[in-house]
Order: structure tokens, then C-alpha cells, then sequence
């Protein structure tokens, strides 16, 4: 986006600016070498940036849930963080209709958009941290 409103300032006043000038200069505002560098370098930003005291919502074993964060440590180098949520609410953590066991203070792992590499028997994130609550 930022590119596109370059090439229109600079065609106003008169002057060609490429696509891939553009891009380039993009990069050099932001600080990069050049725009290879700020694609490969932004692209391992995570989808979900989660800090202590967030008030997150998302699912625990299939069961929505809404808490705030008591701890983020980064693990793998950054491709995982290992989260602690106290939850507002208990949640059931067992589908057997005749027993119950719940859970208010969760750990978890996640990647970088949120989930859990842990999954369920058929397939759902153990954790799915899907974004902030905004009150």
C-alpha cells in the first residue's frame, strides 16, 4: 500500500516510479537494506502478538474461553511461545457427560498465528488463542 501512495506522490510530480523502485524504497524507510530483505525479515512477525495482562479469548479443547495472560515465554527461536492463562470463567475440559473436571489456569504452547502444534483426536488446536478482547 505504502508503495502504491509513492508512485502516486511521484507521478504528481511529474516523475516514473516502478513498482519494485517503489518496493525498494518502502524497504529503506523502514530500515532495510532492501525490499528481499524487509519480506523475508517482516514474514516472521507473528499473526498474534499476546503480552502479559492481555485479555485474550479463543478456544480450550473445543470450549471458548475469554482470560488474561499471566506469562509469555518464547520457545524454538521464536517459532513457539509457551503461554499461562488465568481464564474468567472455568472451563469443562471433558466431554463425558457423566463426569466433569474444570480448568481456570491453563498452560499452553502456540505458534505463530495462535494455535497449539498439540491437537485433539480429530484435529482441533488443544489452544486457539484467537485475538484480544476489546471492551
Amino acid at each position: 500500500m505504502r508503495a502504491r501512495e509513492l508512485r502516486v506522490v511521484q507521478s504528481k510530480s511529474g516523475q516514473q516510479l516502478s513498482h519494485s523502485q517503489a518496493l525498494e524504497q518502502v524497504a529503506k524507510e523502514l530500515g532495510y537494506r532492501n525490499w528481499n530483505t524487509a519480506a523475508a525479515l517482516l514474514s516472521n512477525y507473528p499473526d498474534i502478538s499476546i503480552q502479559v495482562g492481555d485479555h485474550v479469548h479463543g478456544t480450550y479443547l473445543k470450549q471458548p474461553f475469554t482470560g488474561r495472560v499471566l506469562s509469555v515465554t518464547e520457545q524454538g527461536g521464536g517459532a513457539y511461545l509457551r503461554v499461562t492463562l488465568d481464564l474468567d470463567e472455568a472451563v469443562d475440559v471433558v466431554t463425558f457427560d457423566s463426569f466433569s473436571a474444570f480448568r481456570k489456569r491453563i498452560n499452553g504452547q502456540i505458534d505463530n498465528k495462535g494455535d497449539s502444534p498439540a491437537k485433539t483426536s480429530d484435529g482441533e488446536p488443544h489452544l486457539s488463542i484467537l485475538g484480544h478482547v476489546h471492551n
